[in-house]
């Protein structure tokens, strides 16, 4: 199965396919609507070939499609059908949890990726919980109005340094994580991590988009033992109620 992983953010569209080792990219930005999105990756990818597609979404998702309008792009994201769009099975998955989902190792992870907001996923167990901790309030805004690119620009660099690491202590000491991956594009911006921490990867979207499938044809797979199973069960129940009625 080729799989084709879509990472959308505020400043470009990147992709990359089974079978290749470089992705490709367009710019994005307040004039991308879903509608050009699509035109712009199958233009891009016109000599690939994929069976199924993976779509990192910079907001909430819910039943495989977007539920708001992102700020920093276009309009008519919310409900866009994403499958009739590309005519092949989609998954759709908040960016943050799939970068999240790409750079998982063990156990309770936060992943927190300092972007042009501040995206947030938890994984626990290897089950995948999008989150919108950037949205939380601290001092007189937002969480991602201090350690997004718009508090990177209004407090420069030293000072920004400051707030994520008090951005992530707080985070830390709330949820508790066995590990914390740093991703995004300004992680690179840190001079050092905060303790406890481990830097990410952009690229680990396109490792999750691909996870996204290989999780899907693993439980699609178990799907038939876990019914055999199941009959199992219930055969030996109705055998055992059987002889129990016979002594």
């Amino acid at each position: 199965m080729n799989v084709l992983v879509i990472d959308i953010g505020g400043t470009h569209v990147k992709v990359l396919a089974t079978g290749h080792d470089v992705s490709r990219e367009f710019d994005s930005g307040t004039a991308l609507t879903p509608k050009r999105l699509v035109s712009g990756v199958r233009n891009l990818v016109a000599d690939w070939r994929y069976d199924v597609v993976s779509i990192g979404y910079p907001g909430p998702v819910l039943r495989n499609r977007p539920v708001s309008e992102p700020w920093n792009l276009g309009k008519g994201w919310g409900g866009f059908n994403f499958e009739a769009a590309f005519k092949r099975p989609v998954k759709v998955l908040n960016d943050a949890a799939m970068q999240a989902l790409g750079s998982y190792k063990r156990g309770k992870m936060l992943f927190l990726g300092l972007g042009t907001g501040l995206g947030s996923a938890l994984i626990v167990d290897g089950i995948v919980e999008p989150m919108e901790l950037g949205h939380l309030p601290y001092k007189k805004a937002t969480f991602e109005d201090y350690v997004g690119a718009r508090g990177l620009q209004k407090y420069g660099k030293k000072q920004w340094r400051r707030y994520v690491a008090d951005v992530v202590a707080r985070l830390i000491a709330a949820i508790e994580p066995d590990d914390v991956v740093l991703g995004g594009g300004n992680v690179k911006k840190l001079k050092e991590l905060p303790a406890g921490c481990r830097a990410g990867d952009n690229a680990n979207a396109f490792v999750g988009g691909f996870r996204l499938w290989q999780k899907a044809a693993a439980e699609k797979n178990s799907a038939p033992a876990r019914r055999r199973s199941k009959q199992r069960t219930a055969s030996q129940s109705k055998l055992g109620k059987a002889a129990k009625a016979s002594i």
